[in-house]
């Protein structure tokens, strides 16, 4: 049986605004301001995590509802738009205090048509390891966004093509608390499924001893046009598909695919 997506966050939650400084980084989160910006009431994120894609829109005026599954990854979101309304330098008149819920994406805890907007960020859908788990989500979001607004959809698209290795050193750095971590990752496929399970191990060094922290996170990966299928079959229609956050057209090639659906 595929394993649920949402197990591992909870214990990648300390590690994950430091594994993404130093790869992913924010490199799509001045296009979700843009996108955000066209929405005429509250948008709603799904997988907010701890924060990184959230305060930025907030700082920019948007009425934001994040969600996720893991209460570890919300408390770390929840701390940080402590830290930023109450920070020396002011996060500015249009900041909105985002809200933060705890909840599963299957099942959206809202009334139908709150929201003008819905975004997934960074590949949040593939953490849907099961056909039934992104139909239930879809159908989901399709409630709770009025008619006529968006779904915006980020995906990763070379998580099937890793090679699959045994304890490989990913990253080594240093913690704010001036501790050392070093990322040691296994790669797995299981090619029929199209999933894809990253097996995490942490060391973390502090003051001569090392402690070891261990999960697994699984991926699932469609193509554009499966999912753009899917979104018709829940009452979506597609209005572009991207191939970067500058807007350049998709292709199969592209480092990321970006969907963007109106609720018909």
């Amino acid at each position: 049986m595929p394993r649920q997506g949402w197990k591992g966050w909870d214990e990648y939650a300390p590690f994950y605004d430091w594994e993404n400084a130093r790869t992913f980084g924010r490199r799509d989160v001045a296009f979700w301001q843009r996108v955000a910006a066209r929405a005429s009431g509250p948008v709603l994120e799904l997988g907010c995590g701890t924060g990184r894609v959230s305060l930025p829109l907030a700082r920019s005026g948007v009425d934001l509802v994040g969600v996720d599954r893991s209460q570890a990854m919300l408390e770390r979101a929840i701390a940080r738009t402590s830290r930023t309304s109450k920070t020396s330098r002011a996060p500015g008149p249009e900041f909105r205090v985002p809200s933060f819920i705890r909840a599963d994406i299957r099942a959206l805890p809202f009334r139908r048509g709150r929201f003008s907007m819905v975004l997934a960020p960074y590949g949040i859908l593939q953490s849907l390891t099961k056909e039934r788990d992104l139909q239930e989500t879809l159908e989901s979001v399709a409630r709770v966004v009025a008619r006529g607004g968006t779904f915006g959809i980020d995906l990763v698209p070379d998580v099937p093509n890793w090679s699959e290795y045994r304890n490989k050193v990913q990253l080594r750095g240093t913690t704010a608390g001036g501790g050392r971590l070093t990322l040691v990752e296994s790669v797995r496929q299981d090619r029929r499924r199209r999933l894809t399970t990253f097996e995490q191990r942490y060391l973390e060094r502090r003051g001569g001893r090392t402690t070891t922290h261990r999960f697994e996170l699984t991926f699932r990966t469609l193509s554009v046009p499966r999912m753009t299928s899917r979104l018709e079959r829940a009452g979506f229609c597609v209005e572009s598909v991207l191939g970067d956050y500058r807007g350049r057209p998709w292709d199969a090639r592209a480092d990321v695919w970006i969907i963007l659906a109106k609720k018909v």
